[in-house]
């Protein structure tokens, strides 16, 4: 029984492995691109054909080489798969995960108000970070409006401070953290790019950063008032001694500044203090912000 089994496949694959024979007047003319599989086929892991180069590894059986099919006269009637692999730039390689392929560069992108859920993913990210390599620097990007958007309270000013104390002078995670504001920094967010490594602390053209005071709304008894007004009195001494440390101002000059919103262009940003340096393209090396363009129309 097993012998005929055996042999049964043995026949099969002879038979599937025998040259086509000219059986039709017809198959004489035809072209040598009918027996080619490699007109306009696309590769999914490249986004080319399937002749071009691709990042993978090419393998052909033996028995579907040319060799196989004298009577054939393409010149590639086999199939070739691709085994995909992870090497190569960008453009050999699938689309990646665009968060884990920041994160994998060490880049942490506050992109939201600071509400705790941030609060936690941040925290997370710079723990692991840390972890992971305690002497390669870590790069906080952010575009945040702080606990607060469109004059809604959306966080607690803790949240910001929960941040601050792990990348701030406390330095509870050792690698050096490089600050980037790349839209706005408004806030407690400006704390934030005020608090990175000296030096490392920078802002696009067109970004836009913001100092303030705390923003509180209270309901209830009086007594339960009275306790509230108390605690945000003592963020906004917390965050005023905060700014002076980082900007290099005396809380009391910090404490004037900041009765009203102050706004800075990133230029305006480093003679203030706030960040170190202004990243400019080869092009351009003014600001192109709104705050700089109202100031340039005298409008404020």
């Amino acid at each position: 029984m097993g012998a005929a089994t055996m042999a049964s496949n043995l026949f099969t694959h002879t038979r599937m492995l025998a040259p086509p024979t000219n059986s039709c007047a017809t198959c004489s003319n035809r072209t040598p691109a009918s027996f080619s599989l490699r007109a306009n086929l696309l590769s999914p892991f490249v986004g080319g054909s399937v002749a071009s180069d691709f990042s993978g590894q090419k393998i052909r059986p033996s028995s579907l080489s040319s060799a196989s099919f004298p009577g054939s006269h393409a010149k590639r009637t086999g199939v070739t798969m691709v085994i995909p692999f992870t090497r190569g730039s960008a453009l050999d390689q699938p689309p990646p995960d665009l968060p884990s392929y920041l994160f994998k560069n060490r880049i942490v992108y506050l992109g939201m108000s600071l509400v705790p859920s941030v609060t936690e993913l941040i925290l997370a990210e710079f723990l692991y970070l840390q972890y992971d390599d305690d002497q390669k620097p870590i790069y906080l990007y952010i575009n945040s409006t702080g606990t607060t958007k469109g004059g809604e309270k959306l966080g607690y000013e803790t949240e910001a401070f929960a941040v601050y104390d792990v990348m701030g002078v406390t330095r509870y995670v050792k690698p050096p953290i490089f600050t980037l504001c790349v839209g706005n920094a408004w806030g407690e967010a400006a704390l934030l790019l005020a608090a990175g490594a000296k030096g490392n602390r920078s802002a696009l053209p067109s970004s836009t950063i913001m100092i303030k005071q705390p923003i509180a709304r209270f309901q209830g008894q009086a007594t339960d008032i009275d306790l509230a007004r108390k605690e945000v009195n003592n963020v906004k001494i917390e965050l005023v001694n905060l700014y002076a440390k980082h900007m290099g101002k005396t809380p009391e000059q910090i404490e004037a500044d900041i009765r009203r919103p102050k706004y800075f262009s990133p230029s305006e940003a480093v003679e203030y203090g706030i960040i170190d340096k202004v990243l400019y393209n080869e092009r351009s090396s003014e600001d192109r912000g709104v705050v700089a363009d109202l100031k340039k129309a005298q409008l404020i």
